[in-house]
Parts: C-alpha cells; sequence; structure tokens
C-alpha cells in the first residue's frame, strides 16, 4: 500500500525493518527532505492570530498538515509524519498537574511537588484535564485525516528524568540527587508506570493507521518506538547517572519494542559509555547541540557508537553526506538531511547509494 504523501511507502517499510535489524540495504538509511517539485495550488495558511489557535483549533492544526505535507518531498526514508507541534500542552506533567504556560513557539511548566514531604504516589493522570482530553482527540483527528496519506505522531509527553524535573524544578532535583537519591530513583519508577500505561493506550489509537508508530523524533518502527532520553541528565554525573536513572531507563527500553537513545547536547555524551550497555537500546541519535559544530566533529563518539554494534543517527547538512560516508560504516547508520530542490535531493539518494560502504 502506497501513501498519497509517500508512494514509495511498502519500499520504505522494509528498508526500515532492516535498519533496526542492522541488515545492510545497499547503503545508510537516509531521510532527505526538500521543498516539492510542482505542488497542488494549496494556499498557505494565515499566521495563527493567538496561541489558541496555534495549539488548539484544530481545523488550523489541519490546514497546517495538509499545507506542509503536499509542499514535501519526503526522500528515501523521510516520513510525511501529522502532528501539531509539541510545546508541552500534551504531555504528562500537564495531566500530573503543572500548569502549563504557551507561547507562539514553545512552552515550559510550573513545578507542583515544592514540599520536601510531598508523597508523589498521589500523582495520576487526570482523564478530565482539558489537556487530556485535547490530546486524545487531537490523535483521532490526525488518525482520520492520516488514512491512506500519511503517519501519525504519537507525540512527546515526556520520559526519564524529565518529568520529575517539571514537577520538582529542575534546581529542587538536582539536590534531591544530592540528598535523597534513592526518593528520586522510586519516583522514577514510579512515573515510569504510568508513562508505560499513557503510552499503551496512545499506541492503540494510532497503532492501525501506523503499521507500528513514529513519535516526535521521526523514525518508523513496526511495533512500539519512541526515542527515549534524560535531558536532565545533562547536569549530572556518569556515576549519579548510573545509580539513579540507568534502572529506570532500562525499564523503558524493555517496554518499548524499539528506541534510539536521543543523546541532546554536548553535556550528555559523557554518559554515553554507561547507556551503550544497555541492550534494548538499537540506535543513538548524537546531536551536539544548537550553535555547536557538526556531529561529524565528533568522529570518536560517532565511531564509539558503531564499533559497540549500536545503529547511529545523524542530522547534518547535504554538503557533509559524503565526508560522513567515508568515514563511517553504512550498515546501521541513518542520516537526516535536506536539499534545497527535489531534483538536487533525488540526485543527492543516488549519490549516497554510491558512496555508502558497508564495513565488515
Amino acid at each position: 500500500m502506497s501513501l498519497l504523501y509517500k508512494p514509495d511507502w511498502e519500499q520504505t517499510k522494509e528498508n526500515y525493518k532492516k535498519w533496526w535489524a542492522g541488515e545492510y540495504f545497499g547503503r545508510c538509511a537516509v531521510a532527505v527532505y526538500a521543498p516539492k517539485k510542482n505542488p497542488p495550488d494549496i494556499p498557505a495558511p494565515d499566521k495563527p492570530k493567538d496561541t489558541y489557535q496555534k495549539w488548539y483549533d484544530l481545523d488550523y492544526i489541519s490546514s497546517v498538515n495538509q499545507y506542509n505535507l503536499f509542499h514535501t518531498f519526503f526522500g528515501a526514508e523521510a516520513l510525511p509524519i501529522w502532528n501539531a507541534g509539541y510545546p508541552g500542552h500534551t504531555a504528562i506533567p500537564t495531566f500530573l498537574g503543572c500548569p502549563v504556560h504557551l507561547d507562539m513557539q514553545t512552552g515550559w511548566w510550573d513545578p507542583i511537588l515544592l514540599n520536601q514531604e510531598i508523597d508523589y504516589t498521589g500523582l495520576k493522570i487526570n482523564e478530565e484535564h482539558p489537556d487530556y482530553r485535547f490530546s486524545i482527540e487531537l490523535l483521532h483527528r490526525g488518525i482520520d485525516e492520516a488514512k491512506g496519506k500519511c503517519l501519525v505522531s504519537i507525540g512527546a509527553f515526556g520520559g526519564c528524568g524529565d518529568t520529575l524535573a517539571a514537577l520538582r524544578g529542575t534546581e529542587n532535583l538536582l539536590f534531591d540527587c544530592l540528598d535523597r537519591p534513592e526518593w528520586v530513583k522510586e519516583a522514577e519508577f514510579f512515573l515510569m508506570d504510568i508513562w508505560c500505561r499513557h503510552y499503551d493506550k496512545l499506541f492503540k489509537i494510532i497503532n492501525e493507521v501506523d503499521e507500528g508508530s513514529t513519535c516526535w523524533f521521526p523514525l518508523w518502527a513496526p511495533g512500539k518506538f519512541y526515542a527515549v532520553q534524560n535531558d536532565f541528565a545533562y547536569n549530572i554525573s556518569p556515576k549519579m547517572f548510573r545509580e539513579i536513572f540507568l534502572p529506570v531507563i532500562e525499564k523503558q527500553t524493555d517496554f518499548l519494542d524499539f528506541c534510539v537513545y536521543h543523546v541532546d547536547g554536548l553535556g550528555n555524551f559523557k554518559h554515553i559509555d554507561t547507556l551503550l550497555e544497555l541492550p534494548k537500546i538499537k540506535a543513538f541519535q548524537i546531536l551536539p547541540g544548537a550553535g555547536k559544530p557538526s556531529p561529524l566533529y565528533f568522529m570518536d563518539i560517532l565511531k564509539k557508537v558503531q564499533v559497540a554494534g549500536k545503529n547511529l543517527h545523524i542530522s547534518i547538512h547535504s554538503s557533509e553526506v559524503k565526508r560522513a560516508l567515508e568515514n563511517l560504516n553504512a550498515r546501521g547508520l541513518f542520516i537526516s538531511t535536506s536539499c534545497e530542490t527535489e531534483d538536487k535531493a533525488l540526485q543527492l539518494i543516488e549519490n549516497i547509494s554510491k558512496w555508502s560502504k558497508e564495513q565488515t
């Protein structure tokens, strides 16, 4: 079956299955995005008049998705994904009671566990919360509009460390890690149970249309997939990370069928050696962060991931692709990039087939 925005969907699925399995299919995996040649004559939506329209108006969200999907070329393993953005209003901290503040770009939470002695075991997702009800309605709207056309993102709703940091506040959680690490560890397991139950509910909604799942991280897998991360870990030592958070991350990876670990920012590079020990982490994304050098600047880190037998995901400029393939094993490698035109994207994909080399 093809998709309106992805005519080669059947081949794309097969390539993803082989990539997850660490098999070589003649080139590295690559997602190449470009403006679509000769798109339908659909007018661009007006800029949203306020934050409510941008994040909550389902008709407006639908029009933005339709315009963007019709005007984008999704080359090779690039995916057309229906989503509404991820500023935090459809995430677990909001459903647990953290007030969320949205602007036109993003959002942030106010912590609610400010009492040192508070009992976190009383926390539960409030399914009557307006944002929770909206998040479910949003997914159903996406499913209705995606059938036969594209995939639907299961969302971005939190994970290890970061949900507790939202509830406690980052500074408070840093002191907790020093003063009562066992409390943090217990709270993390409690919150991960909530995360897994919430994931299961959303997965049941999107699984049939997606034939598996995708999330805020634009990869697809034929089962339960999510990008695992712990951005809070940027602030702590490898020893503390291992003792407090690694067991909870392992629980999350055991729950999922497929996962990529989102190594976000140079401060998280120090945890890679520890994370490489987890067998269920199939792939690592190495992301230096905004304003930092290209991932190729950290070639020793990239090769370390590959030597450990893990798949590797990097986002680089199209001009860097050849250099990447001269230095990295094409088997298990996933490159995300973009081109100025659809013709250039097609030429790049053709070149990648020539440049890719499997190292045994």
